[in-house]
């Protein structure tokens, strides 16, 4: 066993989305989500994949929560799909779809595991996209009845409410790059996307602890970026950093920890809008006081600046990068990373975590925070032995154990962070790569909806029931 020990209240869980994971796409008065709409257009997910059944936990989720009993976890983050509580995201809410995540709150807390529910974690209804979805400013104030009604109906029982996952996944993906849902390959939609998410946010909490006052817990989760200089020594360098920065973390970071959009964002992304569409008042709206700030931590990036000379690099597989227009960063470049690398091309550098950690806590020392998403795919092979199905994700088990190392020592140097979320997990629709890349430290037989313990459950039971970091051999079955 290690000495990294952690504290009785540290928060163990593990994080799921609702399209990734649910199915029962059309049962159950679910409406039409963007992902439906673009997992069915030919081309936009590998192999043609959807999440029409996915995992199936639409109708499995008492055995889930089994699973998530046994793993020993405090606690559990799902996300909660507005288009089968509100199939059309405005007007009339669907009493099925409210009794469903109802029934999954109950049977948690029935299990000892804390519900941390996401109210959005990217499938937008479809009526609000064809009305213009985030680039509409009214979709943020529909998102905010919606909160407001699952906070009257699920109550006091959420242990935190988060109420965006990843809005640079939603805003430049699914409107610049065009990678996610809806699709749209537009700069200003994109930046119009960025500030209606943060009002959603704020206009969210706001609703949320109307109805519930001091017992609401409150929480957004970002995917902060780390960027390393190619050269640290360069102004030019050091000057692509911040560029970049600024679209990806500051853009979210400051207007709801500080109510401000950063003056170097602004200047930058001139050329593109002059940011109109934020109006007087917003910016009071989308800075709430948080409970906790989520972060979602994968790799890191290396940026350089881009002289204009020769063919500008865009380091392929890098989540961040691939396939992304970053919007008036054109003198920018995204180097290849060294490796070892996940099976999403992504490189793996604990060291990063505690960086970004460190660093939050310097900027906002008096913000708590908590890891709600961490883990990797690899290519998973199960074997059988004694008769057992076993799957020796010899990989997964040491990213895992090596980045809770990394959070050990951002708490070390005092970073007040509470809780650590594994993703994923279940294996499931990863969007655009469908069912090809497996996330979970369960598997799913896409053909049986089997789950099977992987070695990386078996290890973090250890961790989740100990609060003490296993050694990376400690994998069997307990």
């Amino acid at each position: 066993m290690s000495a990294r020990k952690f504290p009785d209240d540290f928060l163990w869980g593990s994080a799921t989305a609702s399209y990734q994971i649910e199915g029962g796409a059309t049962e159950g008065g679910r409406g039409p989500s963007i992902w439906d709409t673009f997992s069915h257009t030919p081309g936009r997910t590998l192999n043609g994949d959807t999440g029409d059944v996915a995992d199936d936990h639409f109708h499995r989720w008492q055995e889930d929560v089994e699973h998530i009993k046994n793993l020993g976890l405090g606690a559990y983050r799902f996300s909660i799909a507005w288009p089968r509580v509100q199939p059309g995201g405005s007007g009339e809410f669907n009493a099925e779809g409210i009794r469903f995540y109802s029934d999954l709150v109950d049977g948690l807390i029935a299990a000892g595991v804390k519900p941390v529910v996401t109210l959005y974690h990217w499938d937008l209804p479809q009526e609000l996209e064809d009305a213009g979805g985030w680039t509409n400013r009214e979709t943020a104030y529909a998102f905010a009845r919606y909160a407001r009604k699952m906070a009257e109906e699920l109550g006091d029982r959420i242990d935190v409410w988060t109420t965006l996952n990843e809005p640079w996944c939603t805003a430049y993906l699914g409107y610049g790059s065009g990678v996610h849902a809806p699709g749209r390959t537009e700069s200003l939609a994109a930046l119009q996307a960025v500030h209606h998410l943060n009002l959603a946010h704020g206009l969210a909490v706001q609703q949320i602890r109307e109805v519930l006052g001091d017992a609401a817990k409150t929480s957004i989760t970002l995917n902060l970026h780390v960027f390393r200089p190619d050269d640290p020594s360069s102004e030019a360098d050091q000057g692509a950093v911040r560029k970049v920065d600024a679209l990806a973390n500051r853009a979210f970071l400051a207007p709801v920890l500080d109510g401000v959009y950063p003056a170097d964002l602004l200047e930058n992304t001139a050329s593109v809008t002059d940011w109109s569409f934020v109006h007087d008042g917003d910016l009071e709206i989308t800075k709430q006081p948080l409970d906790v700030l989520g972060v979602n931590y994968y790799s890191t990036a290396r940026v350089r600046h881009y002289s204009g000379e020769g063919e500008r690099q865009q380091a392929d597989g890098h989540k961040d990068s691939a396939g992304t227009p970053w919007i008036a960063a054109d003198d920018v470049e995204f180097l290849p990373q060294p490796g070892p690398y996940t099976a999403m091309g992504w490189n793996i550098e604990p060291a990063g975590l505690t960086d970004l950690l460190v660093s939050l806590r310097d900027t906002y020392p008096d913000q708590p925070l908590m890891v709600t998403e961490n883990g990797a795919a690899f290519a998973d092979t199960v074997v059988v032995e004694d008769g057992v199905a076993r799957v020796h994700d010899v990989e997964r088990v040491s990213y895992l154990h090596d980045h809770v190392e990394a959070l050990g020592l951002a708490r070390d140097q005092g970073v007040d962070v509470r809780g650590y979320f594994a993703w994923s997990l279940l294996d499931n629709f990863e969007w655009a790569y469908g069912y090809d890349r497996r996330f979970g430290i369960i598997r799913v037989d896409y053909e049986t909806l089997e789950r099977t313990w992987k070695d990386s459950a078996h290890w973090y039971r250890r961790l989740a029931t100990s609060n003490i970091l296993p050694g990376t051999d400690e994998v069997s079955p307990a």
